[in-house]
């Protein structure tokens, strides 16, 4: 039976001081009881001697520093886990909130995880088809890799999340996949969309669902994201699963960080968020990949918003050096009406060539990707010469490119939020673009491709 103590000496928002305890360790799951016997859950942040200083995942009003009692329950935040967890829907400690019943666990996981040696890590290597051209055709996703969406306030990135959870499929295996999607801070009705979404296009049969409201506490939304991976690392590893996770939005969780970290009155490194930012973030993008031995895989794609679309601000900044690679949406594109609005130019998959060519994708993926950029990237040039010096200064082959900009982003890029194109389908409409330009500017593609393609 847990000691209790009667000992609480201080509430400070969603802090509490407990004097004279023994035996209680870092991270320790604690119990506040209240005179009513009504109970709130908490967490241990700082042990100083016999001080420990406690966070509340609830509110602290109603707790009477005389007549309440805490208890410490001897182990870190866990997360029980069965298969029966696909097609249902956690609050984001875990809880069930879609009314079925309790999970009846095989196992019970600590939330943080066991770190991946990287002696065992295997190397990302096969394709995973999003049915998104401007992902599949261009930055490609290969399973076990970590790549994040950057976008702006009000660009439409939960549309392209729930997209691409519904439609994600490793191609060519039979090998049973599963998405973890796993949501932060977002607002009811937002939640609402995302389980609507995945209900009506039965992408919920084969999903686990983490939701945290955005007035949910914020050291709830710090243990969500972990709730999330620790259950895709008992479906890849445990059961041989290729798990897509989905989280969205890191922003809101480096915010929550943020707010306990002011809190707890530590020293503020850039723009506020506390300087262990880069390690905290490490901790739950370093949990995706593959493992040498394991059948299953974990591949990763959290989904930021850029604070004033800033690139350069701390939360986007750090994600780009731990993942590999990034998909930008642009305000530009977005204003122009195409959905959904991918910069493909500054966007980048840096593992992109291992997942592409002969028995993944088709033999002339890489050819026609390096091509569609170089004339996508000449178009746009051409296109702001004609803006400044008018059409009558550029040359046939300018106009041309110009024209094949337009039809690029119109064609390519705008495809909306239900079209599940197929890697062929990508690579054809790739090819139809191409044959707006004479043979002779195809430099880079293999002219046995051009032969046969073309």
């Amino acid at each position: 039976m847990p000691k209790e103590y009667r000992t609480i000496q201080e509430v400070s928002g969603p802090l509490m001081l407990v004097r004279g305890v023994t035996d209680v360790a870092y991270d320790e799951l604690g119990e506040v009881e209240l005179a009513s016997g009504e109970r709130r859950r908490c967490k241990v942040l700082e042990i100083n001697g016999g001080d420990a200083l406690v966070q509340l995942f609830e509110n602290a009003s109603g707790i009477n520093l005389e007549s309440s009692k805490v208890r410490f329950l001897g182990r870190s935040m866990e997360l029980a886990v069965s298969e029966q967890m696909l097609s249902r829907v956690f609050d984001g400690l875990g809880r069930p909130i879609d009314g079925g019943a309790e999970i009846l666990p095989e196992f019970r996981r600590d939330v943080n995880g066991q770190p991946m040696n990287p002696a065992a890590r295997a190397y990302p290597q096969e394709f995973i088809q999003t049915g998104v051209s401007a992902i599949d055709g261009l930055n490609t996703l290969v399973r076990g890799q970590k790549l994040p969406i950057f976008s702006g306030s009000g660009l439409p990135h939960a549309k392209l999340a729930a997209q691409i959870a519904r439609q994600a499929q490793v191609t060519g295996t039979s090998e049973p996949f599963a998405v973890v999607f796993v949501a932060m801070g977002i607002t009811f009705e937002e939640s609402n969309d995302f389980i609507e979404s995945f209900r009506e296009s039965g992408a919920i049969e084969r999903a686990v669902m983490f939701i945290n409201l955005a007035n949910d506490p914020a050291v709830e939304r710090i243990a969500t994201p972990r709730m999330g991976l620790t259950a895709a690392e008992y479906l890849a590893f445990d059961k041989g699963m290729h798990v897509l996770v989905i989280m969205t939005d890191i922003t809101n969780y480096a915010d929550a960080l943020r707010e306990v970290s002011a809190a707890r009155k530590e020293v503020p490194g850039r723009r506020g968020y506390p300087g262990y930012l880069y390690t905290d973030l490490a901790s739950l993008y370093e949990r995706a990949g593959r493992l040498q031995g394991k059948t299953g895989s974990i591949t990763m794609i959290p989904i930021l918003t850029m604070p004033e679309d800033d690139k350069t601000h701390p939360i986007p900044d750090l994600t780009g050096y731990i993942t590999e690679g990034q998909i930008i949406l642009s305000r530009d594109l977005y204003r122009k009406g195409l959905r959904p609005p991918v910069d493909v130019l500054p966007s980048l998959s840096r593992l992109k060539d291992k997942g592409i060519g002969a028995g993944k994708t088709r033999e002339d993926h890489a050819n026609t990707m390096n091509q569609l950029f170089a004339a996508y990237a000449r178009g746009k040039n051409a296109k702001e010469l004609m803006t400044v010096l008018g059409e009558a200064a550029l040359s046939d082959i300018d106009i041309l490119y110009a024209k094949f900009a337009d039809a690029f982003e119109s064609e390519y890029v705008d495809q909306g939020y239900t079209a599940n194109r197929t890697i062929k389908d990508t690579l054809e409409l790739g090819w139809k673009l191409l044959r707006m330009l004479p043979k002779s500017e195809l430099k880079r593609v293999k002219d046995e491709f051009i032969a046969k393609y073309y």
